[in-house]
């Protein structure tokens, strides 16, 4: 069966909850408006919701067109404002010195009170995609059978770990929108996707190079819609996926850039271009 596009994933905000999207264009930097936004400490530097889970709790919705930026808490509250920018400031985007522009208004102010620290809202530097491998990783893939591999690999180690209070060492369904990638694949083997590091493959509409596998870090161990850490993910990976000859530790799913531009719509064919 040939693969098709399952799942399409979008976060306006960098760290908070993902939301589903039934089309995208891609281009060269991925999919516009992506993490057109970030959040910062009082350091300067950017965080995320491995520091700060409460962040998925929040659902932003960015209309670009508008200038519209909408924050729907958990309590039910909304904050929703024009996008009004400061002048360029000084922090740290990737461990790297860069200058952001404030998004003035009242959207720091919540984010700080519902995430109990001091937090403020940037527009991502100019010319700087929110994604955290730049253009070459604009886009990332998952198949759903990887999924279902990583479900039975927390079997596996769950059996070979004491009980405790566990009641099944099965984890149960493993929620996609843990790992933040942009499209998922229904129709691929278990790992296929693996098989395409270095190769050119079409998105719907889209030619893209897949670089490399993405590597896992603890954010995937929070669940993503109450930022509770509630899952053993990388114990999982580290399980299965440990001698996975890999740039980055822990691979799951993989990351590519897009070489030419176009719509990807839910059920697109997914596969490789020659």
């Amino acid at each position: 069966m040939a693969a098709t596009v399952s799942w399409i994933n979008f976060a306006p905000v960098k760290g908070m909850r993902v939301q589903p999207l039934e089309a995208v264009e891609l281009t060269a930097e991925g999919v516009p408006g992506d993490r057109d936004f970030i959040l910062i400490g009082g350091d300067g530097a950017m965080v995320n919701g491995k520091r700060h889970g409460a962040l998925m709790e929040i659902l932003p919705t960015h209309d670009r067109a508008a200038g519209i930026l909408s924050l729907d808490f958990p309590d039910g509250s909304t904050v929703v404002a024009e996008v009004e920018l400061g002048p360029p400031e000084a922090i740290t985007f990737f461990g790297q010195p860069e200058k952001a522009r404030p998004v003035s208004g009242p959207f720091s102010t919540a984010i700080s009170d519902h995430a109990g620290a001091a937090l403020r809202l940037m527009a991502r530097p100019e010319g700087r995609p929110g994604v955290d491998r730049g253009k070459w990783g604009g886009v990332t893939l998952l198949g759903e059978a990887s999924l279902e591999s990583l479900r039975e690999a927390g079997r596996e180690f769950n059996c070979s770990e004491p009980a405790g209070d566990r009641e099944s060492p099965d984890p149960g369904a493993i929620d996609q929108r843990r790992f933040r990638m942009t499209f998922g694949l229904d129709g691929t083997g278990p790992y296929e996707e693996d098989e395409w590091v270095g190769e050119e493959i079409r998105v719907g509409e889209a030619l893209v190079r897949v670089a490399a596998h993405v590597g896992r870090c603890a954010v995937t161990t929070r669940d993503p819609e109450s930022g509770e850490t509630d899952l053993k993910t990388l114990h999982f990976l580290k399980h299965s996926r440990g001698e996975v000859d890999s740039f980055e530790p822990l691979p799951f799913g993989v990351y590519g850039e897009v070489l030419a531009p176009g719509e990807v719509r839910l059920g697109d064919a997914v596969g490789l271009a020659s």
